[in-house]
């Protein structure tokens, strides 16, 4: 939709990272940071919640919107102001992090029990981090998941669960995403299957076993259900990426990738049955063959663990054999 891209995506975030370019402050080494640092939640609000150093939130939804902005700059042809965005995105400084995984700030890691993942907001689902870069990546982002499942759900709440879900489906690990999604739909959840935030099972989920109705939760497991299905969020296309062994007959139906590409897949008896593709606007297709067995289609063969590559035109369907 470009007239929404020019008029009012563009616009507002290219106003964000104006206004996050101004504010900024630079140390003796030229690094950007924010005068006052912060992030959801921790330190219950106190004047502790407040910190003179980047938090890991911070960084990731400022390096997010200087991302966001040279992309958008870039598809408008603005390619001054996309060169501009990624100058002053590259001037902020690194993310916080120990052998325990990402830390909520420099000096303050994960080590009690808390229902708000800010600190891993880069990971997901912000997707700045993500275990496809590489194995020193994947090790801080699979600390970061075992401190949390070490630590425990005391003061989790139900959505907590719903992005712990989310968080092991981009890990690939379908067996733990579908039980953190279990806990959040049997223990969490009324019989109308509204969110109720407190564990109403009493069965030690959580020490919150209130019920105020919030509505991210829901939305929250839905949208982790699908990144067990399909996931896009790098630039290629994953199919399955986070299926339980035990889930031998799965299928959905024009799930919408980056790109617009409108994905449908079967798995039957554990084996992947059918992939077909439709784009809506055309452009690039990545989709990475995760699958025991090569794949073809337009004429191009593509074996296990590697990416197939195809430009589709406006309309065009594809059959992955």
């Amino acid at each position: 939709d470009r007239t929404y891209l020019e008029e009012r995506a563009y616009p507002w975030i290219a106003g964000t990272a104006t206004f996050l370019e101004q504010l900024s402050v630079k140390d003796a080494q030229g690094r950007r940071r924010l005068p006052l640092g912060s992030s959801p939640e921790i330190n219950d609000n106190r004047r502790e919640a407040w910190f003179p150093t980047m938090t890991n939130y911070d960084l990731a939804l400022t390096r997010f919107t200087f991302d966001k902005a040279a992309e958008l700059a870039g598809a408008l042809g603005k390619s001054d102001e996309a060169a501009h965005w990624r100058q002053v995105g590259s001037e902020w400084g690194d993310y916080v992090y120990d052998e325990s995984g990402l830390n909520f700030a420099e000096g303050l890691p994960y080590t009690e029990s808390h229902r708000h993942f800010s600190h891993l907001m880069a990971f997901h689902p912000l997707g700045l981090l993500d275990p496809s870069q590489g194995d020193s990546v994947r090790r801080i982002l699979q600390n970061s998941m075992e401190t949390l499942e070490r630590i425990g759900p005391e003061w989790w709440c139900g959505y907590s669960y719903s992005w712990v879900g989310g968080m092991w489906a981009r890990m690939g690990d379908g067996e733990r995403a579908a039980a953190a999604l279990r806990d959040f739909a049997q223990c969490f959840c009324l019989k109308n299957s509204f969110h109720a935030n407190g564990d109403q099972s009493r069965s030690g989920k959580s020490n919150f076993t209130y019920r105020p109705f919030t509505l991210e939760g829901n939305m929250a497991f839905a949208s982790s259900l699908q990144e067990m299905l399909l996931q896009s969020h790098t630039g290629t296309v994953r199919i399955f990426p986070a299926i339980p062994p035990s889930w031998k007959d799965v299928s959905f139906r024009t799930l919408r990738t980056e790109g617009a590409f409108l994905v449908s897949a079967a798995m039957r008896d554990g084996k992947v049955a059918e992939v077909k593709v439709c784009s809506t606007v055309g452009g690039p297709l990545r989709v990475l063959n995760t699958f025991s067995r090569p794949i073809e289609a337009k004429g191009v063969v593509c074996s296990p663990g590697e990416v197939f590559e195809a430009n589709l035109t406006p309309g065009e369907e594809l059959t992955l054999l």
